[in-house]
């Protein structure tokens, strides 16, 4: 079995004022909330339960619970107070329990295609980027195994906010999660973080994206590229 997690807790202040009264995952883009082009790939796959992460306006994603009945909503309390790595530690003993898909819930994802490739090991989604970037990215071993997951890079794939990870692996990462907590001063991590501490437990690829089939939208300016009505 398949399972979805959807991280939907932050603020996304760099989309204000929008997100001052609707949580970012819920933006629409082209009619359609961002987040639901996410479930409805994951749907597409087969992906059997969703779990939604929700924190900031967590009430207002109540409407995804009734629309779509495989989904299931969790309530990360220290949204405001400590970085992503909470959203997972919310899941308690769902992370690990199964294959999983661990998204950003504010992605407009326009092919349904990416998601249907046959996974047969943990990976990331990840896109080329030619040059210099200051953003998340992966570097790879000859065989074209993870060897870093962190920021910045040359030449490299950057990260688009999807990954899989197979059971075993999804519970190595939620072992550290709680061990990170357990030792303190985990309250800036980032999720990411811990995998990149982890890789040696870990064997992760790539998946490559072509331009266009996952957008992460950051500020109105993104959403105006692709939705013109809010220009």
């Amino acid at each position: 079995m398949e399972i979805g997690i959807l991280m939907a807790a932050g603020m996304g202040t760099r989309m204000r004022p929008i997100t001052d009264t609707i949580p970012k995952p819920l933006v629409s883009v082209l009619g359609t909330p961002m987040i639901e082009t996410v479930i409805r790939a994951l749907n597409r796959r087969g992906v059997e339960k969703i779990y939604v992460v929700t924190g900031y306006l967590a009430d207002h994603f109540d409407q995804l619970a009734l629309k779509y009945p495989n989904v299931t909503l969790i309530r990360n309390e220290e949204y405001e107070t400590v970085n992503n790595i909470s959203s997972l530690h919310a899941l308690g003993n769902i992370m690990g329990s199964s294959d999983c898909f661990i998204c950003e819930a504010d992605l407009y994802i326009s092919d349904e295609e990416i998601l249907m490739k046959d996974l047969s090991k943990s990976c990331y989604f990840g896109k080329m980027v030619e040059g210099c970037s200051d953003d998340w990215v992966f570097d790879q071993d000859d065989e074209g195994r993870i060897t870093r997951v962190g920021k910045g890079g040359e030449d490299c794939y950057n990260m688009v906010g999807l990954s899989f990870f197979r059971a075993a692996d999804a519970l190595t990462v939620k072992e550290a999660i709680d061990e990170a907590y357990a030792d303190g001063g985990f309250e800036d991590l980032f999720w990411d973080d811990i995998v990149n501490a982890n890789l040696d437990k870990l064997d992760l690829d790539v998946v490559p994206v072509e331009a266009g089939q996952i957008t992460e939208i950051d500020s109105v300016e993104e959403l105006a590229a692709i939705d013109p009505s809010y220009s």
